[in-house]
């Protein structure tokens, strides 16, 4: 492992897995570059149901990864925001780009023989359709939106169901999150937990929340993740 791309941090006691065999990606902040779309979506969300006044969106910023409705009920917000929200992001959508790298990345990956998915705090439709509309909706083998599952992040079961459904163990994989709720939602399952530094992140409350590892470039996750063992090998 490069020491110099993977720069360990405070960690939980997850192991880094030397051969994964799976990844489990968050969607916002670590595949795609969606802040600034969110934060218009938000805001006209706001103006629509709360009305004037400042949309308290520095505030949302720092629940990012929970799904929509449990940080209305955070904030303490209308959870009549959720329609309009909906409705700007995918009116919107059309403005979000991958971060540059990430189709390589994932490409590598697939070709290392990893097997991918996605856990993210927005819904499955939504988060399908984004990535359908950038290309890359054939790159993983299942999707999972906040809306599938019992307990959203911070929990583990969004986690755990994309271990299930990949059909691998938590010590054969690895979750890779840009927000604190990533990171506990992969340590409560027993995942190492990797953390992306490349988007808009509090870098500072990510790194206190204990990763096992730390990446600051999409491309850095391939000193993690060699081609997956055969049994010919």
């Amino acid at each position: 492992m490069d020491t110099h791309l993977i720069r360990n941090a405070p960690h939980q006691g997850t192991a880094v897995p030397p051969r994964p065999r799976a990844v489990v990606f968050d969607l916002d902040g670590v595949l795609v570059d969606s802040f600034d779309v969110m934060r218009e979506a938000f805001t006209i969300a706001y103006r629509e149901v709360v009305g004037e006044g400042e949309a308290p969106f520095d505030e949302y910023n720092r629940h990012l990864g929970r799904y929509f409705p449990d940080i209305m009920r955070i904030m303490d917000l209308p959870l009549e925001m959720e329609g309009p929200f909906v409705r700007e992001s995918y009116r919107l959508a059309h403005r979000v780009p991958l971060f540059g790298g990430v189709p390589e990345l994932l490409r590598t990956l697939r070709d290392r023989g990893l097997r991918l998915a996605v856990a993210t705090g927005k819904s499955g439709p939504r988060a399908r359709s984004l990535l359908e509309q950038l290309g890359v909706l054939p790159l993983f083998e299942h999707v999972i939106g906040s809306d599938e599952v019992a307990r959203p992040k911070p929990a583990p079961d969004i986690v755990e169901h994309a271990l299930g459904l990949l059909g691998v163990s938590a010590a054969e994989a690895l979750m890779v999150g840009d927000a604190v709720t990533d990171l506990a939602s992969a340590h409560g399952a027993g995942v190492a937990a990797v953390a992306a530094l490349w988007g808009e992140t509090d870098e500072a409350a990510l790194l206190a929340a204990g990763p096992d590892a730390v990446l600051h470039a999409p491309a850095e996750l391939l000193a993690l993740c060699p081609a997956v063992a055969t049994p010919e090998s």
